[in-house]
Formats: C-alpha cells, sequence, structure tokens
C-alpha cells in the first residue's frame, strides 16, 4: 500500500464518521476554560473591574497572610479548582490589575479572596461540578482499591485452604 492510498482511505473514514475527528488543540482548550468556568460572559465581567472595585470592597484582613505559600502567582490557601481558575484568568484578564494591586493597595489573599466573592454568581455551579468530579473520581478510587484488595484476600484464603487440604509429608 502506498502512501496516497493509505491517505485517501484515511480521509474517507474520517469523512464518514465525523465522530471519530479528534478534537483540535483550540476545542480541548475551549472544553478546560468552560471546566474552570471562564466564559465569555465570566470575561467580560472580570473586564469592568477597576482598581476601585478592589480597593473599595468591604472586607476585614485575617491577618494571616504570612502562613500561606505562593507559588506561580496564585495563593496556596485557595482550593485546587480556584487555583486552576485563577491562573487561567490572570493568563486571559487579570494580571495587570493584579499587578496594580498587590501588594501595593491589597494582600494577595485580599485580592483573590475580593476576587472569588465578585465572581462567585458566576463560577459557583463550575466549582459545585468539580468538587462533584473530585469526589466521584475518589469513591472510584476507593471502590477499586477495595475490590483488588478484595481479590487478592480471596487469592490468599484459596491458597490457604489449599496448603490445610494438601497431605503433609512426615
Amino acid at each position: 500500500m502506498n502512501l496516497s492510498s493509505w491517505f485517501h482511505r484515511s480521509v474517507s473514514r474520517n469523512s464518514k464518521n465525523p465522530d471519530q475527528i479528534q478534537p483540535t488543540l483550540s476545542q480541548q482548550q475551549e472544553e478546560t476554560d468552560e471546566f474552570l468556568g471562564v466564559t465569555q460572559q465570566l470575561i467580560d465581567y472580570v473586564k469592568s473591574f477597576t482598581l476601585d472595585t478592589f480597593k473599595n470592597f468591604p472586607i476585614q484582613d485575617n491577618g494571616n497572610s504570612e502562613n500561606t505559600q505562593i507559588s506561580s502567582n496564585v495563593r496556596k490557601d485557595l482550593s485546587d479548582w480556584q487555583e486552576r481558575h485563577a491562573v487561567l484568568v490572570l493568563s486571559k484578564e487579570l494580571s495587570q490589575l493584579r499587578f496594580k494591586l498587590c501588594p501595593r493597595h491589597l494582600k494577595e489573599e485580599n485580592f483573590w479572596r475580593i476576587y472569588f466573592m465578585l465572581v462567585k454568581s458566576h463560577v459557583a455551579e463550575y466549582e459545585l461540578h468539580a468538587l462533584q468530579r473530585a469526589k466521584l473520581k475518589k469513591l472510584a478510587m476507593t471502590s477499586k482499591k477495595t475490590a483488588d484488595t478484595g481479590a487478592y484476600e480471596v487469592e490468599m484464603a484459596e491458597r490457604n485452604q489449599a496448603a490445610n487440604v494438601a497431605p503433609s509429608t512426615p
């Protein structure tokens, strides 16, 4: 089979079964953005934020920012989902505003607390779905471990039973 006939068959197969075509990189990025709640509606909302939005937000300082580690421009006191969301939003819209505010006007911790309070109505359902997925994944792993352990226990019991039944040689 030559290269041109292989290519022709591949193209004709893909045109017959469009469901089997691999998603493009941009489609995968859109799915990730959607999973993290970064929709066009959220981006438009975040674009409306100003320095005064954060400066004038009524929030009390906890004073425990020294105990929190910072990694890759995002606080470690955020949940995993919030951290991934924050990194994505920083890369799209929020980096300049955060740069102007932190640490001159706001502590990093307060910036993210205010941000998540402001966008709560936009991202709450996405965060809930992420938490549910994580719990389901954890349950699936736990049940698989239990099933694997159960299989080992049955195998060991069968082996011990066979050893007890086997005649002993004096």
